[in-house]
């Protein structure tokens, strides 16, 4: 690669940091950035454009500082590195999240609380939002979601602190907590905000122990487990994996069971294990299986047979087994909700990266467009993490034209 298309390459990559830190999809950052400019011809193809490094986004920097919150000198600065200046150098391109939590990793509630007292319909209206807030996880990236959920979160750790309630009432609503903490961190995961998604799962695992809680406790420890063993911290998120099936314990609902066994066995996979990977995942289907079961919690609507084959399909691909990972993640996307695009990116990911292992490269390479196609317009940095992944496996088949062709128009993707 030459010196200045090095350069363009990165410096598109500073600009998708930028958008993406902004929370905005490429298509969103086009109309914001349209609205600011009063100029209506922008596309989310030119955003593209601009972040492969392919063309310099000159008459639209001020645009840029305005909707970005970014000084138009560094801004400036950056073009100046992408032409070549040699005494250029290329801004940071990330800043931290605003914290939206009170100080301190684990939250107490106030032993004297003070203010308005509250009753069951204001805990059940909290209850309906936490519940929206999922289902708009459904559809929606991190990115789209993580201002609103922290917003919810640091409001109902105030209510308990600040109201009057009753005892009942007060357990309720530190349910509530918990269960917020929990998709609060799983939206800033998605957001790639490590930090502030450990410290809502803990916030939401002191919440869940003070209610009395074993089966919302293990869903957070074993969310906790399962964003750091996706983060490079495999043995902590295998003994928290393990900790979480232990706390709910044999006679928790069967749909909660499968899910907790299910992140075990990746966290088994991330950590080498492969046989008891395996296990856990038969053993999930098998909890699933039952039909003496507690009715499972709201939270755990998603958890069906479909959900589990993903699973299976992931960790056959990160073992090493095409022959079983293929056809279970060609059935989940020939029938999943089209409208779950996050989802279905991730999952052709994975469905990639085991057909490159199957030794067909021509269909990797056009299941890796579509995720990259997908991913680009998420504000979502899991679908960012996974289009790296499928193209660093592409690279051991750059001499078929398909995978050349992808690489070649997607490769700077690799240097974010």
């Amino acid at each position: 690669m030459s010196d200045t298309t090095e350069r363009r390459s990165r410096f598109g990559a500073y600009l998708a940091g930028l958008r993406r830190n902004s929370g905005r999809s490429q298509r969103q950052f086009a109309a914001a950035l349209c609205a600011a400019s009063g100029v209506r011809s922008l596309t989310r193809n030119e955003v593209s454009r601009w972040e492969r490094g392919e063309r310099i986004p000159d008459v639209w920097l001020p645009a840029f500082a305005q909707v970005l919150g970014v000084p138009l000198h560094e801004l400036e600065q950056a073009v100046a590195y992408a032409r070549g200046d040699t005494q250029a150098t290329l801004p940071r391109d990330v800043t931290p999240l605003v914290d939206l939590l009170p100080a301190g990793e684990v939250w107490e509630p106030s032993e004297a609380p003070h203010g308005r007292r509250i009753g069951a319909e204001t805990v059940d209206g909290l209850a309906a939002r936490v519940h929206g807030l999922r289902l708009a996880d459904d559809v929606l990236s991190g990115g789209d979601l993580i201002a609103p959920a922290f917003r919810e979160l640091r409001a109902a750790i105030r209510l308990h602190r600040e109201s009057e309630h009753s005892e009942d009432t007060g357990r309720r609503l530190l349910v509530q907590i918990g269960e917020l903490g929990q998709i609060a961190g799983w939206i800033a995961s998605d957001a790639g905000r490590g930090d502030d998604a450990e410290r809502a799962y803990r916030l939401g695992v002191s919440a869940a122990r003070q209610a009395g809680d074993p089966v919302l406790l293990a869903q957070l420890v074993g969310s906790l487990g399962y964003h750091l063993s996706n983060n490079g911290r495999e043995r902590e998120g295998l003994e928290l994996a393990k900790a979480a099936v232990a706390e709910a314990g044999p006679d928790a609902p069967a749909a909660t069971r499968a899910l907790f066994l299910d992140r075990l066995a990746w966290a088994h996979t991330c950590a080498g294990e492969t046989q008891p990977a395996l296990r856990a995942l038969g053993e999930a289907h098998a909890a699933l299986d039952a039909t003496d079961s507690a009715p499972a919690p709201s939270w755990a609507y998603w958890v069906d047979r479909e959900e589990l084959e993903v699973m299976d399909a992931r960790v056959f691909t990160e073992l090493r087994r095409p022959l079983r990972a293929v056809p279970l993640l060609q059935g989940v996307l020939g029938r999943y909700d089209a409208t779950h695009v996050r989802e279905l990116a991730l999952y052709r990911s994975w469905l990639a990266v085991a057909l490159a292992d199957a030794n067909e490269p021509e269909q990797a390479a056009e299941e890796a467009r579509r995720v990259i196609d997908a991913s680009g317009d998420l504000s979502s940095e899991r679908t960012a993490h996974r289009a790296r992944a499928v193209l660093r496996r592409l690279r051991a088949y750059e001499d078929v034209p398909e995978v050349r062709a992808v690489l070649a128009g997607h490769g700077r993707l690799l240097l974010t």
